[in-house]
Formats: structure tokens, C-alpha cells, sequence
């Protein structure tokens, strides 16, 4: 049998990232997913923005600040020093910054948990499963 510690080390946390962009309506677009792995030390966003989509949507959404708050997401993620004071943060605790409760147009959905011995294959299945 597995020592405990090999069994931890493919649990991951993941939140899908929504772009609401009339917020009185609820309505929502899943546009990335967040992935923290604590044991394997990786934290990152991925966002594929279906334009189209949100387009037809929100026709007045101003879609590049849109982009621009989607780009902050992505760069606190990945502890690029550009994206300020919260990037320099350790990882988990931009994990729990990025997905905490906000009722703007850019929102994450509650953490999930998932096992997954190559996180980046994981967060790449989960683009393609909730959000393509």
C-alpha cells in the first residue's frame, strides 16, 4: 500500500471562472478554470473568452476591460511581479484571493476538488470539458 503522502500528491483545487456580465441577471459564461495543486507547487488560470458567445449576450459589454480584468486574473495566478502587491503573495493564498465570493463581472464558481498526478493535463481536460 501507498505511503499517505504519495496518495496527497495529485489532489488538486480547481474554480471555474465566469464572466457575468449583467450581474442583476444572473447570467453567466464560463470563460477559464483556476487550478491550485499545493503539493506539486502550481497554481495557474487558463481563459478562452468566447467572444461570439458574449457578444450575443451582453452586445454593450466593453469586452476589451473585460479582457484586461481576465489578463490581472491570469498574472496574479502566476505571480507575475506586474500584477501587484497580491501577486507576491504565496500561492495558496492567491488561489483563495482569486476565487473568493465578488459580485462583479468577472466571478469564480465554489472550489472544487479533483486527483490528477499532472495538473497541467488536468486544468487542460477541464478547459475542455466547461469551458470550450
Amino acid at each position: 500500500m501507498p505511503e499517505p503522502t504519495a496518495l496527497a500528491t495529485g489532489w488538486y483545487s480547481y474554480a471555474i471562472i465566469r464572466v457575468v456580465p449583467r450581474v442583476e441577471r444572473g447570467e453567466a459564461v464560463n470563460v477559464g478554470v483556476v487550478l491550485f495543486a499545493r503539493t506539486m507547487r502550481y497554481l495557474q488560470a487558463r481563459v478562452d473568452l468566447p467572444l461570439a458567445r458574449l457578444a450575443a449576450l451582453a452586445p454593450t459589454l466593453d469586452l476589451p476591460a473585460v479582457e484586461r480584468h481576465l489578463a490581472a486574473f491570469q498574472a496574479v495566478a502566476a505571480g507575475d511581479a506586474n500584477a501587484g502587491p497580491v501577486a507576491a503573495l504565496p500561492p495558496s493564498e492567491r488561489f483563495h484571493w482569486l476565487t473568493a465570493p465578488r459580485s462583479t463581472i468577472i466571478q469564480t464558481s465554489p472550489v472544487h476538488v479533483g486527483y490528477s498526478a499532472d495538473p497541467a493535463a488536468a486544468l487542460g481536460y477541464l478547459m475542455d470539458c466547461i469551458v470550450r
